[in-house]
């Protein structure tokens, strides 16, 4: 009696068993899934769009750096390769941060210029990308410059009355004084010959004021990299001639490019042209950012 319960209990034991080594191993081997609430590891961003950095020095083509900066006609076919040729600024790190110098000196007036690239990268791609950590970058030197952030343009509505940007003078409306009936010329003083205005003697043209070169001054740039702008400094009127200096700074993608270049008459009186000096300045970043882009 006792053997046969034994030989009947054993293969129900025996089933049982199995049954729990298959539920316990349902999952299967080399499972790596954690079960953890919160477990999954943060994805890096990639690297930048730039690993490296141009040679600054070689990154303007020469044509346009004679134009920019002329050399003295005294000057021997030596010293005029030296000139364009440039000085490298002293790095620790080509591959973040580089620069190059030109210097041009004639008697009418000297010219500077400089080049600066700089590739930023985070150290902490999980936080940000290298693209998110240059943008930082260029927004403290926005910050730097006194310029506003650039704002969002929008269609105004039609009959609506629009706010300047901040940082902005507007421009000046008519005055009311004189659309009402103030464009009579002054009376001729007493015993002046008929015909004549106050201070103009009869017959003689009035003279014409030399109009003044408009200033561009500093401000955000559009169309320019991913993001740009400008400063245009002009030294104070004193005994010396006034020197003025436009540096441009651009982002592309990871890398920040700072041009910047200066004009100094030799003779007191002489003030070089805002236009001209952002226009060439400008000209050579449109440049460099298609070597970027290249």
């Amino acid at each position: 009696m006792q053997r046969n319960a034994v030989r009947q209990v054993l293969p129900g034991i025996l089933m049982l068993t199995a049954l729990m080594a298959g539920c316990s191993g349902g999952t299967g081997a080399g499972t790596t899934t954690d079960s953890k609430a919160g477990g999954a590891t943060p994805v890096a961003a990639p690297p930048g769009k730039y690993r490296s950095l141009p040679s600054p020095c070689k990154a303007v083509d020469v044509k346009r750096l004679k134009a920019m900066l002329p050399a003295a006609a005294t000057l021997t076919s030596e010293q005029r390769d030296q000139l364009y040729a440039g000085s490298a600024d002293t790095s620790y790190d080509g591959d973040r941060r580089v620069g190059c110098r030109w210097k041009a000196q004639t008697p009418e007036e000297t010219r500077l210029l400089s080049v600066g690239f700089e590739r930023v990268v985070s150290y902490d791609r999980a936080a940000s990308s290298d693209d998110d950590k240059a943008k930082q970058v260029y927004d403290r030197r926005l910050t730097d410059a006194h310029l506003p952030a650039p704002v969002p343009s929008t269609n105004p509505t039609p009959g609506a009355t629009t706010s300047p940007a901040p940082g902005t003078t507007p421009a000046p409306g008519p005055d009311p004084a004189a659309a009402a009936g103030s464009t009579a010329p002054p009376a001729p003083p007493a015993g002046a010959p008929a015909g004549s205005t106050a201070g103009t003697p009869a017959g003689t043209p009035a003279p014409s004021a030399t109009p003044t070169p408009p200033e561009l001054g500093s401000r955000v740039l559009e169309g320019l990299g991913d993001a740009a702008f400008v400063e245009d400094r002009l030294s104070a009127a004193g005994s010396a001639a006034q020197s003025r200096t436009v540096r441009i700074v651009f982002r592309t993608a990871n890398v920040i490019v700072t041009v910047e270049y200066s004009v100094q008459p030799a003779l007191p009186g002489g003030v070089p042209s805002s236009a001209e000096t952002q226009d060439e300045a400008h000209q050579l970043a449109e440049a460099l950012v298609e070597r970027f882009n290249d």
